[in-house]
């Protein structure tokens, strides 16, 4: 952690939870659209890597798949975020240059209101940027209580501590 985080968390004691919530939110969000591509079937998401010219893309398709699986636990579950962040966000930048980026940066496109409710136009990269930020948040200032990345740094803090009782003797 940096030397400006200690420094926070003294001045504000709730700040310290300020990770739950972005794990929550993107954990659950990644997880839910690997699951959608699931859901719908693999095959259909390598058809639609296909047609955008994505190389290799039933080895792509199933790398997402992946990445926002068992990204989206581990960041859910605060495991080795620093590490599953990069290609998370690899999946995030790809998207948002793929498919994002000629619609703008709104996500909201309201194109009219009907009898059924509104109607809204191809998603700009907003949405993409908000994970990248929050997933930039996460890795800077570590994963937070809760977290198997802190259960994993004091085993790795002892450990080394226990090493260090022993050269010194």
């Amino acid at each position: 952690m940096n030397e400006f985080v200690p420094k926070l968390l003294t001045r504000f004691p709730m700040a310290r939870w300020y990770p739950i919530p972005l794990r929550l939110i993107v954990g659950f969000g990644f997880m839910q659209h690997g699951f959608a591509k699931l859901s719908r079937g693999p095959g259909a998401f390598v058809a639609i890597l296909q047609a955008m010219g994505v190389p290799a893309p039933q080895l792509m398709a199933w790398s997402t798949i992946l990445t926002e699986l068992v990204g989206g636990l581990a960041v859910l579950l605060g495991a080795f975020v620093t590490i599953v962040s990069v290609p998370m966000m690899a999946v995030l930048l790809t998207a948002m240059v793929k498919v994002h980026l000629p619609y703008g940066f709104s996500s909201i496109k309201l194109l009219a209101v009907t009898a059924t409710g509104a109607q809204f136009g191809p998603v700009g990269y907003e949405v993409i940027l908000l994970y990248v930020a929050c997933l930039a948040a996460l890795v800077m200032g570590g994963s937070g209580p809760f977290a198997i990345d802190g259960v994993i740094s004091k085993r790795l803090d002892a450990s080394l501590a226990a090493g260090a009782g022993e050269t010194s003797r």
